[in-house]
């Protein structure tokens, strides 16, 4: 049985971080820049919208999409450099509204919505199929491209994905923070309060029992997910994810791809109980790999292992 804590966190991804950098929403669709952490990659625009990719690599392609919380940056930090040494050419992506990427509106997107836009931004890109992989919220999102882009979608792979139905709901916080009100009153509130030197400790729960990798913080960038716009925009998806995934989910049953499930018996943030393992009986080509003693950031914990499912991913679908 899920703890009600576990389910709390259900849909949470990249960081920890996400209960003390809430503030309010600034209404803005754009994004604006943090000096002290950059683009990495291309800043291109899809249907009048920004989008923030960084490439790297040759050969088959794979596409990286970041939790909750978070940007691209998560998957760059060492991710996307494994998978180039094993001969894949890796775009990240900023998903919609989060790091330089512009939101699409302000009623927090939807797994579908950013998978048809992100999908926009491969085409632009020039690749015809690939493997999306997805950590956490961003499994949501690499599920729902193989619903919505099956042209596109050759394999799917996902990481402590948030990929099933929930037992019960994710408490107060998010239906106070993705709220106007909330937004402009309380989270202001909570985050004068909170000191930023407690962001190791945050993000250390994240990955526990792994270690927070050294320079993690610094690299990823604190500042970013600090941004009034993007806090709001992350809360308002997280707290409408669900009625996505129990659509989606039920459509599962008729996806042929190959998709490799990793998923840590340690996660307290997306328990396998509740997604990994539930997905892996309804999916027709479906492989699941528990990964023993393991939390929610596999992969910066078994980054071969990631790479392994990718590489098996890419041969079942024809890519290699």
């Amino acid at each position: 049985m899920t703890s009600r804590r576990s389910v709390l966190k259900a849909a949470i991804g990249v960081t920890a971080l996400a209960g003390l950098t809430a503030c309010a929403a600034t209404g803005k669709d754009t994004v604006t820049r943090s000096d002290r952490t950059p683009p990495l990659g291309d800043l291109i625009q899809v249907d009048g919208k920004t989008v923030h990719v960084a490439e790297a690599g040759r050969g088959p392609a794979v596409v990286l999409l970041h939790g909750a919380s978070g940007n691209l940056r998560d998957l760059t930090f060492d991710l996307t450099g494994y998978l180039n040494e094993a001969g894949f050419r890796t775009l990240a992506f900023d998903r919609p509204g989060l790091g330089y990427s512009d939101r699409l509106h302000d009623r927090g997107e939807s797994p579908q919505e950013q998978a048809r836009h992100l999908a926009k931004a491969l085409d632009a890109r020039g690749v015809d199929r690939a493997i999306i992989l997805g950590h956490s919220f961003g499994g949501s999102v690499a599920m729902a491209w193989a619903l919505e882009r099956p042209d596109q979608a050759a394999g799917v792979v996902t990481l402590g994905g948030a990929t099933m139905p929930w037992p019960g709901g994710l408490g107060p916080w998010y239906s106070i923070a993705s709220s106007d009100l909330g937004g402009a009153t309380l989270v202001p509130l909570l985050v004068a309060l909170v000191p930023r030197s407690r962001a190791p400790d945050f993000a250390q729960s994240l990955f526990n029992p792994d270690p927070l990798p050294t320079g993690y913080i610094d690299y990823v960038g604190v500042d970013l997910t600090l941004r009034p716009a993007q806090v709001h925009t992350n809360a308002r998806q997280v707290h409408g994810l669900k009625p996505h995934i129990q659509v989606m989910s039920q459509k599962y049953p008729g996806l042929t791809l190959p998709v490799e499930i990793l998923h840590g018996t340690a996660d307290k943030v997306v328990p396998e109980t509740v997604h990994a393992i539930p997905m892996s009986r309804i999916l027709p080509n479906g492989n699941l790999v528990l990964l023993e003693g393991r939390g929610h950031m596999p992969h910066h914990a078994e980054q071969e292992a990631v790479v392994a499912a990718v590489a098996r991913a890419a041969r079942a679908s024809g890519l290699r």
